[in-house]
């Protein structure tokens, strides 16, 4: 080797990105659109039913390209490691021969019903079903593991460890979990309530939202959820976010209106309208708005640091979780 960067090094990811730079130009010129992260890279297109054909030739002729591009810059494309998936509305979905291959250099592809993107599992239906699953069956091993060690933990200790593997991981990513079934959801807070159990040493079936509460002071998986949102939505408008998210979270005060409204005046943030009922507000141009609307006015504040922000953040989800239980 004559030239190349040390694995695992700083830089080496910048440089990485510097010489892949023009994957995203050619997906572009496909009019394709392009996310990358390093070296794992997420083409899509979005279509009709009636023009799925076209779209799966648009695509494979924008990959066929960036085959060739990585060919002659001493890249390989791996064909075994390439996915494809259909997503949409179960009733769309049933329209299209979903399980056809996607030939690509004479290679066949079939479509898979699961994918995973920084270790989150999208499904094709978008329900994430099995990503919390997956997300569930992990956080239960460590508390088994856990549990096995609880004697010898003091309380500290075994929150400092329960944050460190459990709830880490029910927190990671829940943002896409934004409106998601009600149904889906359990396991997460079954997760959260056995990890309570652990801390406080009650058996499987004790009561624990008053412990969750009163002591542990956590929030319900729903109101994590949220959280999420209002803070990326904070990140946006600070730019703290990356600019393909910060473009969505547009103040009411610079659009172009005949009128002065008093949303305006609160901080509010302009809420696109949506085609569908089941996708489009779970989007984070319509979510991280939405969330954003919702807060106290006081919250609304960009001048508020993101530490603090992120304290009354959680006084305001702690309300609004519990505000039944404390109302008489």
């Amino acid at each position: 080797m004559t030239c190349g960067v040390p694995q695992g090094s700083v830089l080496g990811p910048i440089l990485f990105l510097l010489y892949c730079a023009d994957v995203i130009f050619i997906a572009q010129r496909h009019g394709v659109g392009v996310h990358s992260y390093a070296d794992d890279t997420q083409l899509y297109v979005h279509c009709d039913v009636a023009d799925c054909q076209s779209a799966t030739r648009l695509l494979t002729t924008c990959v066929e390209e960036l085959d060739s591009w990585m060919t002659s810059n001493r890249l390989k494309l791996n064909a075994d490691k390439t996915q494809i998936m259909w997503t949409g509305m179960r009733q769309q979905l049933s329209k299209i021969n979903t399980a056809a291959p996607v030939f690509l250099k004479g290679h066949p592809i079939v479509p898979a019903c699961s994918v995973t993107c920084l270790g989150v599992t999208f499904d094709s239906e978008l329900t994430f079903a099995q990503h919390i699953k997956r997300v569930a069956a992990k956080c239960f091993y460590q508390l088994r593991q856990l549990w096995t060690v609880r004697r010898a933990l003091s309380v500290d200790n075994a929150k400092k460890l329960v944050h460190a593997l459990v709830s880490s991981r029910v927190d990671y990513c829940n943002s896409v979990l934004y409106r998601v079934a009600a149904v889906h959801l359990r396991p997460l807070q079954s997760v959260i309530n056995a990890a309570a159990r652990l801390i406080v040493k009650k058996r499987k079936f004790d009561h624990i939202r008053t412990t969750i509460r009163d002591d542990l002071h956590w929030l319900p998986v729903e109101q994590r959820i949220l959280y999420k949102q209002c803070l990326l939505a904070y990140k946006c408008q600070c730019h703290l976010a990356p600019s393909y998210l910060s473009l969505m979270c547009t103040p009411l005060s610079t659009d172009i209106t005949r009128r002065h409204l008093r949303s305006a005046a609160r901080g509010d943030l302009i809420v696109p309208r949506t085609k569908t009922v089941r996708y489009g507000p779970r989007s984070f141009a319509v979510s991280g708005p939405s969330s954003w609307n919702n807060l106290p006015s006081l919250l609304k504040s960009t001048s508020l640091t993101p530490s603090l922000f992120c304290q009354e953040l959680k006084t305001a989800m702690f309300h609004l979780a519990y505000a039944r239980a404390h109302s008489p």
